[in-house]
């Protein structure tokens, strides 16, 4: 039987902690206050419950190279500093990658 592990969140920190977990063949049971995965980097319009995201015209001002998983680099054509939305697409590509 697996040992089972709670991971607080699912943002960046608590998607690559859920992965960890599986590859170590824990059972990971993740808590998220919200109905999506993505943490800060889950643009909305409005917070409804008093978190605060990233903004619409957000960069960012590490390249790529420094802010991917070290197993799960950016895509060739990802640009070297992104806007919010493909950061985001990339947080979906590890979430699907990695189930």
């Amino acid at each position: 039987m697996a040992k089972r592990v709670a991971v607080i969140g699912a943002g960046v920190s608590g998607l690559s902690s859920i992965k960890c977990c599986l590859d170590e063949n824990l059972e990971p049971t993740c808590f998220e206050r919200s109905d999506d995965f993505g943490g800060l980097w889950k643009f909305t319009e409005d917070s409804k419950d008093g978190m605060t995201r990233v903004y619409r015209t957000l960069v960012t001002n590490v390249c790529k190279e420094m802010s991917c998983y070290s197993d799960f680099p950016f895509q060739e054509d990802y640009p070297n500093f992104m806007r919010h939305e493909k950061f985001w697409d990339y947080l979906q590509e590890f979430v699907e990658r990695f189930d």
